[in-house]
């Protein structure tokens, strides 16, 4: 999995230092799911040096999310980010998104997680994340679960999943405890597993160095590790996401 240092925090979720350094921007922000959002501005940063338009996130009539990836002149690409303005703690997490997710091109990463601020820990840790990716690799299990450790040696763990849809309908979540994280993907939309498509469960025995326990912002990203190998823009749903503590 790749991780690279992050360039760009939304103002509520940077620490004073940021706020003090970072350039005057004036943020998009958006309402979805009953929470208020900033959008991640025009320019280039992590993760993979991306380029970002503010324009590839918006909120239809209907209340979805969309995330976006466009062309730009040349061989650029352009990705999209939106990063909650509450920060979220224990609960349970849900994403309920209307797109195939399955069928995303090897070099797309779709990313649903919480991330830390600066007064929470660096880069590489207390990050809980659901992916859809195969970095690259046609072959590899689209479905990423990951947890990053509170101290940042002790590197991630997580597993994988094939994830072969049986419509344009999915739900996933993730239930945050202090002693666990148990991640969980169904078809359709629904408020538990009942057409399962993977559980799986973190408890490790040294839940306080490895489970993180401060709030933490939310974050939906959409974004390339290479220019997509089939040249075509990519669109992603979200219907809904719900935070239940």
């Amino acid at each position: 999995m790749d991780r690279l240092l992050r360039t760009w925090m939304a103002p509520a979720a940077m620490g004073l230092a940021g706020l003090m350094a970072a350039p005057a921007v004036e943020a998009k922000t958006l309402w979805f799911s009953g929470m208020s959002w900033t959008v991640r501005p025009d320019g280039q940063g992590g993760p993979r040096n991306n380029y970002w338009c503010a324009a590839n996130a918006f909120v239809d009539a209907n209340g979805e999310l969309h995330l976006r990836i466009t062309k730009m002149k040349g061989n650029k690409w352009c990705a999209a980010e939106i990063v909650s303005d509450m920060r979220l703690g224990y609960g349970t997490y849900q994403f309920q998104l209307r797109s195939r997710v399955d069928r995303l091109d090897r070099n797309v990463v779709l990313g649903l997680f919480n991330y830390p601020t600066a007064d929470v820990g660096a880069d590489a840790t207390n990050e809980i994340d659901i992916e859809f990716a195969k970095w690259g690799d046609a072959a590899a299990d689209m479905l990423n679960y990951t947890a990053w450790p509170v101290q940042q040696s002790l590197g991630p763990s997580g597993n994988t999943f094939p994830l072969a849809l049986n419509g344009d309908l999915s739900t996933h979540r993730f239930i945050w405890q202090p002693t666990f994280i148990r991640y969980q993907s169904t078809h359709g939309h629904y408020d538990d597993n009942r057409f399962p498509i993977a559980d799986w469960t973190f408890a490790p025995a040294d839940y306080g160095n490895r489970i993180a326990h401060a709030a933490m912002p939310v974050h939906f990203n959409l974004w390339l590790v290479a220019p997509p190998s089939n040249k075509q823009p990519v669109e992603i749903v979200i219907s809904r996401f719900t935070f239940t503590p």
